[in-house]
């Protein structure tokens, strides 16, 4: 009877062939908890400051996976929000989409642009992994390497015209190197970034001293308490295009926490330096993720 049983069995799949692969397959969130990073203020993945060359999300290379995140940054005379939604196809190719906003509070009233005065920018990014794999190569030196870019479209083209800028839109061009080191517990990344940016972007594209493409530097460090807790630093040099102030590089220390593959917060203590009229640039940073 038993044999009876599954020859019936396998003559049925003859007939019906292989059961087709649902959608939801594809969701199959199998890389490690923390190794999609969190959304950077850009909305790529990595840190909070630094591009990294890990793909965002926990689908494989079978699967996808995709987030959304929504950033504030607390500066004493300056708000910047950011929210977005970024996809990871295969673990090999980032979509991603950020808005941002940037409040300039009293700043806005004391350049005659009125109090609350904000700059919005529009972020689109696409990132491709080319070798490597900073989490399963272990046994392997070479670092996970991927290419990418950012393109940036600001609202206020008439205010970036007039402090000195000269285009209010640009596309940023990268290439991130990242390993995780899993015995040590100790994640590195270094990113090269092609520019013409002021302040990210969110005053424009190039300037009266400077319009032409600049190689800037973004480190990050993260020692793994354990797989959901995470601390380190981030790096990130910036032109300086524009006379109306002198642009500084942006640092960070943060402290990331995976409660699951579905959620993670980051808060961070960050010094942006000087923003136009206004030194010291310094304050929290809140980001939450949501996705799979």
């Amino acid at each position: 009877m038993r044999l009876t049983c599954l020859a019936l069995a396998a003559g049925l799949v003859c007939l019906v062939g292989p059961v087709a692969a649902q959608p939801w397959d594809l969701l199959d969130s199998g890389k490690l908890l923390a190794t999609g990073g969190v959304s950077q203020i850009e909305g790529a993945g990595g840190g909070g400051l630094a591009n990294w060359a890990l793909i965002t999300g926990y689908g494989t290379r079978d699967g996808i996976g995709a987030n959304l995140h929504y950033t504030t940054v607390l500066l004493p005379d300056y708000r910047l929000q950011s929210a977005g939604v970024a996809i990871g196809l295969f673990d090999r190719l980032e979509l991603s989409y950020a808005w941002q906003e940037f409040d300039t509070q009293d700043v806005g009233a004391a350049l005659g642009l009125g109090r609350g005065f904000t700059f919005h920018q529009n972020i689109f990014g696409a990132k491709l992994k080319l070798i490597g794999d900073a989490v399963y190569e272990q046994d392997e030196w070479l670092p996970q390497i991927s290419i990418g870019l950012q393109h940036k479209e600001n609202d206020r083209g008439a205010i970036i015209g007039a402090i000195g800028g000269r285009s209010d839109e640009g596309t940023d061009y990268y290439l991130s190197a990242s390993k995780l080191f899993l015995a040590q517990s100790v994640l590195l990344n270094a990113t090269w970034r092609q520019t013409r940016a002021n302040q990210f972007g969110i005053l424009g594209f190039g300037g009266d001293k400077q319009d032409s493409y600049s190689a800037q530097f973004e480190g990050s460090a993260a020692y793994l308490f354990s797989c959901r807790f995470a601390v380190g630093a981030e790096l990130r040099t910036k032109p300086s295009n524009l006379s109306i102030a002198r642009e500084q590089n942006a640092w960070d220390v943060f402290a990331a926490y995976f409660f699951n593959k579905n959620v993670s917060a980051t808060l961070a203590y960050v010094d942006l330096g000087n923003i136009v009229i206004r030194d010291n640039q310094r304050g929290a940073y809140l980001s939450l993720q949501a996705g799979l």
